[in-house]
């Protein structure tokens, strides 16, 4: 009897230990909680983006830990192929990726960015939409060096839009044109998207001469109501037509800026602008991190994604102060170029990356609203690239 009460001991404690997660780690479990742990020192201690890094870093944190995965996502029959929709005994994190899987939460992003933006200094100086085009260059250029490294069509696709530095689109491109990519990519773009002032003020010095950076330029006209009640009607009416891919995100921007535009739904668009978006961002952070397993995310191919979303990156920050320069020639010296650099799509913070270079040089020179043209015409720059490279691909 003694012999048989041990050999139960024995497989209780072999059972205990087979369950833990000690027993099931792998080094890439152990090595994405690092660099979760590196994301949640960004995020908290540095503030880079930390509305969705955290959540981003504690979801990759949640799901790399061992043995983890089976309660928070579930679990897959034998023989069957790894999808979402295959998935049994489905956990938490299932249910926050559903709105990812869908292409929920992307557009409510940009409904809440709707909200929350004034399109007036872009309707005041329509010009400014040249720069926001021109910051695209960057999407482009990556996505035809995507291509010669190997990547497929759609794939590139996805992978460019990091240029535009803007995770929602970037989260949506991916998953309607290469899922496996997304969290590789969501990753990249709000982590450059933090990096901003790292990143694009040396550029901004490199492309521009003491001289360009001290133009002043002229306050901008005021913008009448009427303007701006029919902006996000007749953009959503004119890229409708021209390119109906871009209209889920895009018109849930403009749906936005009509809220707060009208006057007449302030409860809607005050909800939109906080409740909502902080809600939906919390749910796509964690959707967005728990899809970064060890096995799937460290690769040779991720590290190709991040070079080339630098490369994206800070090819649209040159585009946009190539553009600004050429305008600044042709307006004989209107148009300071700094404000090239807010042409990418991260509201507001490139536009304030703009303000601080070009006090630096004149404390009393202010270039934020100036700056906040472009830095809107990229928000509505990226969501067309996207829609074109939906469309294409």
């Amino acid at each position: 009897m003694q012999s048989i009460l041990l050999a139960d001991i024995g497989t209780i404690f072999s059972n205990l230990w087979e369950s833990m997660g000690l027993s099931q780690g792998t080094w890439q479990n152990y090595v994405m909680l690092a660099i979760a742990c590196v994301l949640f020192f960004l995020a908290i201690f540095k503030k880079a983006e930390p509305m969705l890094l955290l959540p981003i870093a504690f979801g990759m944190f949640l799901i790399n830990i061992p043995g983890a995965e089976r309660v928070l996502w579930g679990t897959y029959p034998a023989d069957v192929e790894h999808t979402f929709d295959n998935v049994v005994d489905r956990g938490l994190l299932w249910y926050f990726y559903y709105g990812v899987d869908k292409v929920i939460y992307p557009p409510i992003i940009f409904l809440g960015i709707g909200a929350m933006t004034d399109f007036g200094p872009l309707i005041a100086n329509p010009k400014s939409m040249l720069i926001g085009a021109g910051a695209q260059l960057g999407i482009f250029i990556a996505l035809f060096g995507a291509m010669l490294l190997g990547f497929d069509g759609a794939q590139a696709a996805a992978i460019a839009i990091i240029g535009g530095a803007d995770g929602p689109t970037a989260i949506y491109v991916s998953k309607m044109l290469a899922e496996n990519l997304v969290p590789t990519i969501a990753i990249a773009a709000y982590s450059y998207m933090a990096l901003i002032p790292f990143i694009q003020k040396p550029i901004m010095r490199l492309f521009t001469t003491p001289k360009e950076r001290l133009i002043r330029m002229k306050p901008l006209r005021r913008v009448s109501k009427v303007e701006k009640i029919l902006f996000p009607i007749i953009v959503t009416l004119v890229v409708g037509l021209l390119l109906p891919d871009a209209i889920p995100l895009l018109g849930m921007l403009m749906l936005g800026n009509l809220f707060r535009e009208s006057g007449v739904v302030e409860r809607l668009s005050t909800q939109a602008q906080n409740g909502l978006i902080n809600t939906v961002t919390i749910f796509l952070g964690i959707a967005v991190g728990c899809k970064a397993k060890g096995d799937v995310f460290l690769s040779p191919q991720t590290l190709f994604i991040l070079l080339l979303g630098v490369v994206a990156f800070v090819c649209g920050t040159i585009g946009g102060l190539l553009t600004a320069k050429v305008m600044c020639k042709l307006t004989k010296g209107k148009i300071n170029p700094l404000i090239g650099s807010a042409g990418v799509s991260a509201v507001p913070m490139a536009a304030r990356i703009s303000e601080d270079v070009g006090r630096e040089y004149d404390p009393t020179n202010h270039l934020l609203m100036h700056a906040m043209g472009p830095n809107v015409a990229g928000v509505i720059g990226s969501a067309l690239a996207a829609g074109l490279l939906l469309a294409i691909f």
